[in-house]
């Protein structure tokens, strides 16, 4: 082999030297998931919830969550407004304007964990309560009846409140979600700053409502007394009518024929 071509393949092994050393320092600087499986680097999960964000809610809410002029903004609403509204699936929304009502979520348990870690982002605000299953039922209903009966009706059912509102049927709503409306007040709803264990009493005292059996037969969707005398009259009546009818028909059939002139 002559010099020259000992110099190129020299020459040749020096190349693939220096790519490999740049892929080795290149390694190092970037390095992969741990043998737990779990990624070196942080905010993975910030990121997606960003990415998230920005498909889903920053046309209304503004890329920061200041606000626009098709939504309110998201500062200081904290991990429980968030939580709250993605949970019920009152958010997002399918086009500016509309009413949040309750309905499948759209997202997810990790991403909307991802999403409500990113709004809560935008400043400072209620965090997601954390409720104790062990509340006071008869503390729960004296509290209920006082606050919160007027407008979602002794039993929980919901009713109208004017103006086109309405407050929501308790019926669906989870532990948290209840605990979060209390302290965010979605809609009309005002914000009660209630004590952890007068929070925890009323969510108990409404979990005993689900369970409860309804001592009067047929809860008739537990709306009340109001709804419950309609549906006795309607009944009453028709069966009046039906009564009439028959007794009607029996007397003319015994008539006897009245023979003509």
């Amino acid at each position: 082999m002559g010099p020259r071509r000992r110099a190129r393949g020299a020459s040749g092994w020096l190349a693939v030297a220096g790519v490999s050393a740049g892929l080795v320092f290149v390694a190092a600087a970037n390095p992969g998931p741990t043998s737990t499986g779990e990624p070196v680097v942080g905010g993975a999960v910030r990121d997606d919830g960003a990415a998230l964000y920005l498909q889903n809610c920053a046309s209304c809410h503004g890329p920061q969550g200041q606000g626009g002029g098709g939504g309110p903004t998201l500062v200081g609403v904290g991990a429980a407004g968030a939580d709250f509204y993605l949970g019920t699936g009152r958010m997002p929304l399918g086009a500016p304007g509309q009413r949040p009502v309750r309905q499948q979520p759209k997202f997810d348990d990790a991403q909307i964990q991802a999403l409500v870690e990113h709004v809560a982002s935008f400043g400072q605000g209620p965090s997601i309560p954390q409720v104790n299953g062990d509340g006071d039922i008869h503390r729960g209903l004296e509290l209920y009846t006082a606050n919160c009966a007027a407008c979602h009706a002794a039993t929980g059912a919901g009713n109208a409140v004017g103006g086109g509102f309405v407050a929501v049927g308790l019926g669906q709503a989870t532990d948290r979600q209840i605990a979060e409306a209390m302290l965010i007040g979605p809609g009309v709803m005002p914000k009660f700053q209630f004590s952890d264990a007068d929070r925890d009493a009323i969510i108990a005292y409404l979990g005993y409502l689900r369970s409860s059996p309804s001592p009067g037969g047929a809860p008739i969707g537990g709306i009340g007394p109001v709804a419950e005398g309609f549906v006795s009259v309607v009944l009453g009546l028709t069966a009046l009518v039906l009564i009439a009818r028959f007794v009607g028909r029996r007397s003319r059939a015994g008539e006897p024929d009245t023979p003509s002139p």
